[in-house]
């Protein structure tokens, strides 16, 4: 019996070492996408003044209970650190780190701050199949700015990044964390546990029934009828560009309540964002979102596309955040959900810029030196073997160039990405030396000038 043949019941080769629940391998060109995709929004930021840092995977568990409250240990995978004894666990957001390195590391630095960030994050779903899952993410925290400035300036960078990103089409829901949070505070603890789930859902025949029951028999009538009222108190866009009836709505029904300060505050940021061209048509407005981390204490927002059927960023203000860590501070920030835009921008069929690479298929003694002048000049470039199926292997790997000789000359190819079959791109005299073959066939790639792309 030959051991070596798989059996009919044998699992299919990619299935025989399965990954951890959420967890999933990228492929090259995939891998190559979301790595362009990051750099893009990472240098974006930078351009706007933000300057990246690098965190940790793991922290302490006390850091991040400190950031974001106590951590439910079936949504955070913990561990016991070796070298300490601590408790650890894998960050499920990077803002409560950013912000303990700010409390230590950059305590005295002159304010405002702005950093950006770029890396992964491990959250459980929500729901009944609830499992852990691994969240790219690119984003901005800008400490030190209490105004509605701060607000404007990120809701602005949101808007600018996501476009970089390559996505023109996309709203911006607008709200305020202290709107919903405010009425709840005015009902009993665990009613209010509840209802928060139920406005979290946006189920409004479900909210209807438990304001109705014995539960909320006790709670000012003008409190039941406020909360009642907030899935419906959305809207903007073309409907209601400036957003008055649902302001107008809110208004009559949050006077006298604890949310009508907060109602303030988003009005007033809500008219500052319309008057920016880059922000203006891309607005929504919605007082009944709580989605989103519970150290948010003011404005708050989400960015949707099509595609995902999720938030491809969210953001909004934090003002208590830093507190927690011994330097109160005034913060707001972001974070981009990079495998969300990458969905969108599929569905959006916005075009990746071409990934150059050139397999040189020329004689031994020549493919090993020329492919070091190509890389010299900055363009990817493997030596391959003529005899050994270097169009299909370039195919295969997705080399945008194939380099072969023919008749004298080196003959560049174009396999257009590894999708489709080589054609010819010019060719090169091969009597060249090598540096001013490489130059040469930059420019045939349309790679730009020589020594860049």
């Amino acid at each position: 019996m030959d051991r070596s043949a798989p059996s009919a019941s044998a699992p299919p080769r990619a299935l025989a070492h399965p990954l951890p629940a959420g967890m999933r391998d990228l492929l090259p060109e995939e891998a190559r996408r979301r790595r362009a995709l990051a750099k893009r929004v990472l240098d974006h930021f930078v351009l706007c003044g933000y300057q990246p840092v690098s965190l940790p995977a793991f922290e302490f568990a006390e850091v991040l209970e400190r950031g974001l409250g106590t951590l439910d240990a079936a949504d955070v995978l913990r561990f016991i650190e070796p070298e300490s004894g601590e408790v650890a666990a894998l960050r499920p957001d990077m803002t409560p780190q950013i912000a303990r390195l700010v409390a230590t590391r950059l305590a005295d630095a002159p304010r405002p701050i702005r950093l950006c960030y770029e890396g992964t994050v491990l959250r459980r779903r929500q729901g009944r199949a609830r499992r852990h899952r691994q969240i790219p993410q690119a984003g901005v925290e800008l400490y030190g700015v209490g105004t509605l400035a701060g607000e404007l300036e990120i809701l602005r960078l949101a808007a600018s990044a996501v476009r970089e990103a390559g996505l023109e089409h996309f709203v911006v829901d607008l709200g305020h964390a202290m709107i919903a949070r405010a009425l709840l505070d005015a009902v009993p603890a665990g009613l209010a546990a509840e209802l928060s789930e139920v406005l979290e859902l946006k189920d409004a025949s479900r909210l209807a029934a438990v304001l109705a029951s014995p539960k909320a028999a006790d709670v000012p009538r003008r409190i039941v009828a406020a909360i009642a009222a907030l899935p419906d108190l959305a809207g903007g866009g073309a409907a209601d560009p400036d957003g008055a009836a649902v302001f107008d709505r809110a208004t009559s029904l949050l006077t006298g309540t604890p949310a009508e300060a907060p109602l303030a505050e988003l009005r007033a940021l809500w008219d500052a964002a319309r008057a920016s061209p880059e922000l203006g048509p891309a607005l929504r407005v919605d007082l009944g979102e709580l989605r989103g981390l519970a150290y948010y204490t003011g404005a708050i927002f989400h960015v949707l596309a099509d595609g995902p059927g999720e938030a491809i960023a969210a953001g909004g203000r934090y003002d208590m955040l830093l507190s927690r860590f011994g330097l109160p501070m005034p913060a707001v920030g972001f974070a981009l959900n990079l495998d969300a835009i990458a969905w969108a921008r599929d569905v959006a069929g916005a075009a990746d810029e071409p990934a150059l690479r050139v397999l040189v298929a020329v004689r031994p003694e020549r493919a090993a030196s020329l492919a070091a002048a190509l890389r010299g000049l900055g363009l990817p470039a493997v030596a391959h073997a003529p005899d050994q199926d270097p169009e299909g292997y370039a195919l295969s790997w997705r080399f945008s160039h194939l380099v072969r000789e023919r008749d004298g000359a080196l003959v560049v190819e174009a396999t257009s990405g590894g999708g489709e079959a080589a054609t010819s791109a010019g060719e090169v005299p091969a009597a060249l030396d090598d540096a001013a073959a490489a130059q040469a066939i930059v420019l045939k790639t349309g790679a730009g000038r020589p020594g860049g792309k």
